[in-house]
């Protein structure tokens, strides 16, 4: 009997083999992440294939992705060509999910999931081996490639050890999407203008909590979609990155994949070209307006805007002290704001429908603009300064004082003359707002910039509606004289700034000349009024000024000294390039900068020229390329707005670890800069 026991012991395993198992895998280096890959059941003669389960683990907020990762990582993948007795492997892809990760969107899977194989042998009737590496990228805030060695015997006969494992196979295989049975693909529309693609998709049951996913192509990557439902009709609005500046998806063929409670179908569809309409924002609608309010509140504490609030006030002090005689200026101030607001929102309108290109700022691109405005700034600066003073006639005065509703036109003006000097400093707060407004509909656009204008009104409204806090402040005095001389120097520097963006267009010696004759008159306004004593006075302020500010400097020299010169490299951005350099291992820096930036000269001065940044973008890897819209350039123009945005500064890191690129903050920190840069090498 013994004999006979060992015996069937012996010939059981060859007459009934056991389905192979690799069992749990774990990279040493990568504890969070296990692998395991399963062969679920016998040989299927009938379709040609050893059904097998590869079973990824993954810990905490750990993720793996998607066969089309998004716009950040890459897609697992299996080398088995050195297998034996193996033709083919068709890998089936779970529907994924979306994650989205310091701005950066992803597509894939977390905690556990279950890929279905189907192995396909070359010979169904012998047995078959996979000799397999797996590279599994994992990530959270960081990311991780880990290889997994696979062996797997396949055996044509193998028994199902584990019902429950054979269980798991089947429900891994009911989360793959099926080719599409109700779902109907209507009509796939490329707008080469926005970048952007439209699939509307059809399902006779209607749409409850879709997902609509479309795999990215070699020239292009589709981000999360907008989605529009109107009863059995669903619209998916994608925006499609590429490194590609032509990039045209006409005729090309994609696979989307739909999704929603108790439906996974994909199909095909061919692209067709087409005009789309704008797209509603993204944001909430009361959220951007909320910005654009904020926005407008903050612009009045930037330097371009404080003198003209603070010329406001100090002629209420100097003048009657009534209600109504402080109420009515304040409110005509505000109407200027809302109007001149309102009168972008007009222009932006003009041009959006001549099909020019828009961005926040771009009046400061003219050179007339800029003339115009310095020479306004200078008029009111020598005016403080008592170099003159309009009068009107008496007669025509009087007239005008008792014109009831007229007389008040200076108080719109300077409302206005705020608003127009506010759009340099803008672009940290408005260029959601703005971005927004750009992309919607007319009437969204004018509501933002309705709220733009609000938000920059609401210090004068409140005055307005409050009159009685002008009656605390000091009354007038002979220290009103030295505020006005404040506001003089302040609209003076304002004034020598914009002669500093209008000199390449003047040139060197006739910008020396300007800033030479502006210092004259505003000396010679002190000699006028003053007498020398004023002058030495003022002299002696301007000194005692320019000593506080230099000894303040050294004090905090440790946090914006640099040390080095501006000795980088810089070339014309060029966005065919990029791809080439990348290839080549290359990193590439982006920095879209114009003179009249204040922000974008912020990070040249506070981040790009200190170190460790400016060392680093001298590395010989680096690859440094600057698009100057600085004065009007099409191309940089339409490379902002490809990336959805409307304003600078705007600045991108290219390179091996970040092939498609990765957008930095407005305002650069240096540890944001450098951990960008360190994730783009190879």
């Amino acid at each position: 009997m013994t004999r006979i026991i060992a015996l069937l012991l012996l010939l059981l395993p060859q007459s009934l083999p056991l389905a192979a198992d690799t069992g749990w895998l774990q990279a040493p280096e990568h504890p969070p992440v296990q692998v395991r890959l399963v062969q679920t059941g016998p040989f299927d003669a009938a379709s040609n294939y050893y059904p097998a389960l590869l079973q990824v683990r993954l810990a905490d907020d750990w993720k793996t992705y998607w066969r089309s990762p998004g716009e950040g990582g890459i897609a697992p993948r299996l080398d088995w060509l050195a297998s034996d007795n193996l033709l083919d492997i068709n890998w089936q892809w779970p529907q994924p999910s979306r994650f989205t990760l310091l701005g950066v969107e992803t597509q894939g899977y977390q905690q556990d999931v279950d890929f279905p194989l189907q192995l396909t042998p070359a010979d169904g009737s012998l047995p078959a081996r996979l000799d397999a590496t797996l590279t599994l990228p994992s990530c959270t805030t960081i990311c991780v490639l880990t290889d997994y060695r696979l062996q797997l015997p396949l055996e044509p006969d193998a028994l199902i050890s584990d019902e429950p494992l054979y269980h798991r196979y089947q429900q891994a295989v009911s989360r793959v999407p099926r080719p599409a049975s109700l779902v109907q693909a209507e009509q796939l529309v490329w707008d080469k203008a926005q970048r952007q693609l439209a699939v509307s998709l059809h399902n006779p049951r209607g749409w409850q909590r879709p997902a609509v996913f479309v795999d990215e192509l070699d020239n292009g990557i589709f981000s999360q979609p907008r989605l529009k439902i109107e009863g059995e009709r669903l619209e998916a609005r994608f925006k499609v990155g590429s490194w590609d500046p032509g990039l045209d998806l006409t005729q090309q063929v994609v696979v989307i994949t739909a999704t929603d409670e108790g439906l996974a179908e994909e199909l095909a569809g061919q692209i067709e070209t087409g005009v789309l309409p704008p797209a509603t924002a993204q944001l909430p609608l009361p959220l951007v307006l909320l910005y654009a309010l904020l926005g407008g509140l903050v612009l009045n504490i930037m330097p371009c805007v404080l003198p003209v609030l603070g010329l406001k006030l100090n002629g209420l002090l100097l003048g009657h002290r009534s209600r109504a005689d402080v109420r009515r200026p304040l409110l005509l101030s505000a109407a200027g704001i809302l109007l001149s607001f309102w009168l972008l929102a007009a222009f932006m309108l003009a041009l959006t429908w001549s099909g020019a290109q828009l961005g926040w700022g771009i009046q400061f691109q003219q050179p007339a603009f800029i003339g115009f405005m310095l020479l306004i700034t200078a008029l009111f600066s020598l005016n403080l300064f008592g170099l003159f003073e309009l009068r009107l006639p008496a007669t025509m005065s009087t007239w005008l004082a008792t014109r009831p509703g007229h007389g008040h036109g200076g108080h719109l003006l300077q409302g206005m003359f705020a608003t127009l000097l506010a759009t340099p400093c803008s672009a940290p707060f408005l260029g959601t707002a703005v971005a927004v407004a750009l992309a919607s509909s007319p009437l969204v656009l004018i509501a933002i910039f309705t709220g733009l204008g609000l938000g920059m009104a609401l210090p004068w409204l409140l005055l307005a509606l409050f009159p009685g806090f002008i009656r605390l402040l000091p009354r007038p005095g002979p220290w009103m004289l030295r505020v006005k001389w404040l506001f003089g120097l302040m609209l003076l520097a304002t004034s020598l700034w914009l002669l500093s963006l209008l000199a390449p267009a003047i040139g060197t010696p006739a910008s020396l000349v300007l800033v030479l004759l502006l210092a004259l008159l505003a000396l010679g306004s002190l000699l006028r009024r003053h007498g020398t004593r004023g002058l030495l006075f003022g002299l002696a302020g301007l000194l005692l000024l320019g000593a506080l500010g230099g000894g303040l400097a050294l004090l905090t020299q440790s946090r914006w000294v640099s040390p080095v010169k501006d000795e980088l490299v810089w070339q014309p951005l060029d966005p065919a390039r990029i791809a080439q350099e990348v290839a080549a291992g290359k990193r590439v820096f982006v920095d879209i900068t114009a003179d009249w930036c204040i922000t974008c000269q912020a990070n040249k001065i506070g981040v790009l020229l200190r170190e460790p940044v400016y060392g680093t973008l001298q590395q010989e890897d680096m690859v440094l390329m600057r698009g100057d819209w600085t004065r009007p350039n099409p191309m940089i123009t339409d490379y902002l707005r490809q990336h959805d945005r409307a304003g600078i500064p705007f600045n991108q890191v290219f390179g091996p670890g970040l092939p498609r690129g990765r957008e930095l903050e407005v305002l650069l920190s240096t540890n944001q800069v450098m951990d960008t840069l360190e994730e783009a090498r190879p």
